[in-house]
Parts: structure tokens; sequence; C-alpha cells
């Protein structure tokens, strides 16, 4: 399957796919509280996914505003089968189209910082670089031994 064979769309909120999401990636969800907090933000976050032909959700975006001007990634998934093929990047793509069409001039993600050796997470920072986030900031926003980079994207047209 391409980028060409699949779209983002909002949708209505998927607390159910997103949870068969999670598990379908337990290395980088291996969390149960943080996984529940995921499943419970996706019955009323802002919602994007991608589904196949068969109508089958692929991958799921949930987005928080924080201001007018600023959009969250507060989480993206990705069916572990779809990983390389376009799905993540198809979200991200749609979710900045829909934005810039609103007004707004910022997308931030929240993501495990680099001093942290866990390599699913440089896989995950690489993706977010390659679809034009730059790192800001690693904090400990979510406590000690587990390092929050946020990264930031302007958008223009």
């Amino acid at each position: 399957m391409t980028a060409k064979e699949f779209m983002a769309h909002r949708e209505a909120p998927l607390p159910d796919e997103v949870a068969r999401l999670i598990a379908s990636v337990p290395e980088w969800f291996a969390q149960p509280e943080s996984n529940e907090e995921y499943i419970q933000s996706a019955r009323s976050m802002e919602t994007w996914a991608v589904r196949d032909s068969g109508n089958h959700v692929l991958g799921v975006g949930l987005i928080d505003r924080h201001y007018p001007w600023a959009v969250e990634i507060h989480l993206l998934v990705v069916e572990r089968s779809q990983h390389g093929k376009g799905v993540g990047s198809e979200l991200i793509s749609a979710i900045e189209r829909a934005a810039l069409a609103e007004g707004v001039k910022l997308m931030q993600v929240k993501t495990l910082g680099p001093s942290h050796p866990d390599t699913g997470y440089e896989k995950t920072r690489k993706f977010y670089e390659k679809v034009g986030f730059l790192a800001m900031e690693e904090t400990e926003l979510w406590g000690e031994g587990t390092p929050c980079l946020i990264m930031v994207k302007a958008l223009t047209e």
C-alpha cells in the first residue's frame, strides 16, 4: 500500500481503535497507565485516521489545541504492519493542511528524548524530523528517567 492509496480524514472519536493500535506496538506503549490515558483522550480529542480500502483503521492521530495558532500531536500511532508505508506521514500531512486552513502557525509533538537509550524512540524522532519537526528542548516534564523532547514545526503555505 502506498501513500496514494489512502488518505487521512478527521473522524469521530475512535477509542477502541486507539486501544487496538497501541496494543500492536507494545515497545512504544509499555506503560498501562499512560495507555489508558491515551484511550480516554481518544474519547474526546480531535481525531484523525487513515483507513484502507476495506475501512480498516491503519493509524490514528489525536490533536490537542492549546491556542488558536498552535496544535499539538497528542498521539500518533500506526499499526505495526503499516510502519514505513506512509500512514504516519499522511496523518501529519492531513493534520497540517487542515491546521493551515484554520490559520494555525505552529505544530508541536512531545516524545521520549534522546538522552534515553530507547532505539524505538530513536526511530520516532527520526520520523518526526523527516516530516519537518525540529527538536526544541529536552525536559523532565514526565519525571526523572523519562526525558521529554519537545519538537516543533512552523506551518507555512
